[in-house]
């Protein structure tokens, strides 16, 4: 009868830590160092077009701490800017210009959405979220929040639709990470809105 109770208490811990995010968070950075992740990363000039894509299956970003600032002690002052990222066992390094990078598995509605609509003929503020959210009810059936991302110049780039949306600081200055769904969605220098999906319907 112990080894039953037991057995039951483990199994619902189990469950209960799966679906922690702040764990799913740390167990995806452990990941990350050891076998990388398979990821989209896109930059974006300030008026939201790509500059450039590039897709890997072994995916890490830090920080290059060569350029963080310490004080005499040797603590961390300011956070580094500069991206140091690889790409199955190539090195990138990235400062500067807007940049995503999304986990496979996350589709950027924005994208879908800009192939079959003229955008220029909408209005680039919440009333055109609202036509987008509206003609991409399909898509969005069910969804909880809805991620906005936007150039550092306020041009809409990307938007990701979740359920399950939790938000988290990274070691690296003016960037954020997110899970949207269990799955990763990192953002560097970009302005970026969190909505509850029912505030746009």
């Amino acid at each position: 009868m112990k080894k039953w109770i037991l057995a039951v208490i483990i199994g619902t811990s189990l469950v209960t830590l799966a679906g922690c995010n702040f764990l799913q968070w740390g167990f995806g950075n452990i990941k990350e160092q050891f076998i990388g992740r398979e990821i989209t990363i896109q930059t974006y000039d300030e008026s939201s077009q790509v500059i450039d894509q590039i897709k890997g299956k072994s995916v890490s970003i830090k920080a290059d701490d060569k350029f963080a600032m310490k004080d005499t002690e040797g603590n961390t002052v300011e956070k580094s800017s500069v991206l140091d990222i690889t790409v199955g066992g190539k090195q990138m390094l990235h400062v500067g210009s807007s940049l995503i990078a999304y986990e496979d598995g996350l589709t950027n509605i924005f994208e879908e959405y800009a192939q079959t609509v003229d955008i220029e003929h909408f209005d680039r503020s919440v009333p055109f979220i609202n036509r987008m959210v509206n003609d991409m009810k399909n898509s969005t059936v069910g969804k909880d929040k809805v991620v906005l991302i936007r150039s550092q110049a306020g041009e809409p780039l990307a938007t990701f639709v979740g359920e399950d949306v939790s938000y988290f600081a990274t070691e690296i200055d003016k960037a954020t990470g997110l899970l949207i769904d269990g799955r990763y969605l990192f953002i560097y220098r970009c302005d970026y809105t969190i909505y509850d999906l029912a505030l746009l319907q």
